[in-house]
């Protein structure tokens, strides 16, 4: 999972804590001032602009201590009764900075770290340092079993609440691509979301469907590689790359096929809610929870990772087929019951309760398949 898409997660989660009565404080590690996603207003941001990039080992550990030191004296002044911390980078730092403070701390892995390289030293300080978490939560069963004892006896399973994707149907003379029959993808612009997979494949497809149009939602520094990929394949005004949006659900409404070309996910909310609002999808089984949203040839089809001519063949049998593209999006909804808000919900609240009455806790018997 993206930290676009664990930002918007965790926005969900803290507005129902904060609307339940809860004090909430959220810690913004990066350079933003504010959250993309709204919050309640009770609320409190603190901006640490904490994370930077290093130019050599020394600079690197000089502005990591620093960092440490700053976020371990916000957390004290904050006085909280639990700390959730999402994201692995940013996990370890939690728990580093919180050695010695008796304050519970549950961390949260959005991707799935057995195809996810997060370097040497990062690694061995996660083996190290999640054991001593309250709790470690996963987003699916794949995940959890990967995980070394020693953090499994301390992990469970809380997948990602699945609801209708933000946005009113408006403007609908902007949709880009309007009146054509339409792939949508929704990521960011980073190698790991496989677009330039998708457009290989659409582009193998271009002469089969000429009348078919790719839209990707997203921002992100592979911009200029996508667009020059475009162009190199012919299909200026064929592809339409919009940026970053908050309104997905009006594009999601105009599409016709949803496509998951992911190298690597935790747990696409993209995917769950392209098939809450009605579309048939293919999707890469690209780790994570993807192979339990999709079960393949029910509610979506699969493919394998990083296999363009698979890709292209799931895309062409759906464009070609109205009627298989009708019965998959039939099924494709059901994913709204078996990951609603309020059942999500309750699995964290479930294990903040316990972390913090049980501070210390030895184990946690919260794995639950959904």
């Amino acid at each position: 999972m993206s930290a676009a898409g664990a930002q918007r997660v965790f926005a969900r989660l803290a507005n129902a804590w904060s609307m339940d009565g809860h004090r909430i404080t959220v810690l913004l590690i990066n350079k933003e001032k504010e959250s993309f996603y709204p919050l309640h207003p009770s609320i409190t941001l603190l901006p640490l602009d904490i994370a930077a990039e290093s130019a050599n080992l020394f600079q690197a550990l000089r502005r990591n201590a620093k960092a440490l030191r700053v976020l371990r004296s916000s957390i004290r002044s904050t006085r909280p009764d639990v700390v959730i911390s999402f994201i692995d980078n940013t996990n370890i730092s939690v728990l580093l900075a919180t050695i010695g403070l008796g304050i519970p701390v549950i961390v949260s892995e959005r991707s799935d770290p057995s195809r996810r390289d997060i370097g040497k030293v990062r690694g061995i300080l996660r083996r190290v340092l999640y054991p001593t978490a309250a709790c470690v939560v996963v987003l699916s069963q794949r995940v959890y079993r990967w995980l070394p004892r020693s953090i499994r006896v301390r992990a469970c399973v809380i997948p990602n609440p699945v609801a209708l994707p933000d946005g009113d149907v408006e403007n609908e003379e902007d949709i880009p691509c309007n009146g054509y029959p339409k792939i949508i993808s929704v990521g960011s612009l980073y190698p790991i979301k496989g677009h330039d997979l998708l457009i290989e494949a659409f582009a193998r497809l271009s002469g089969r469907h000429p009348e078919w149009r790719l839209v990707i939602l997203g921002e992100g520094p592979e911009r200029s590689a996508l667009e020059n990929q475009i162009e190199a394949s012919g299909l200026s005004g064929r592809v339409a790359l919009i940026g970053a949006t908050r309104d997905v659900r009006t594009h999601l409404l105009h599409a016709d096929l949803f496509v998951l070309p992911s190298r690597v996910e935790g747990f696409p909310n993209a995917l769950t809610e392209a098939m809450v609002s009605g579309l048939p999808v293919v999707a890469t089984d690209c780790g994570g929870a993807v192979d339990e949203i999709v079960r393949h040839g029910e509610n979506g089809i699969l493919v394998p990772c990083e296999d363009v001519d698979a890709l292209a063949a799931a895309m062409d049998l759906l464009m070609s087929n109205p009627d298989e593209r009708a019965r998959l999006a039939s099924r494709a909804s059901e994913v709204l019951a078996r990951y609603s808000f309020d059942h999500v919900l309750g699995l964290w609240e479930k294990v903040i309760s316990r972390s913090v009455s049980q501070n210390g806790l030895r184990r946690l018997e919260l794995n639950t398949r959904i």
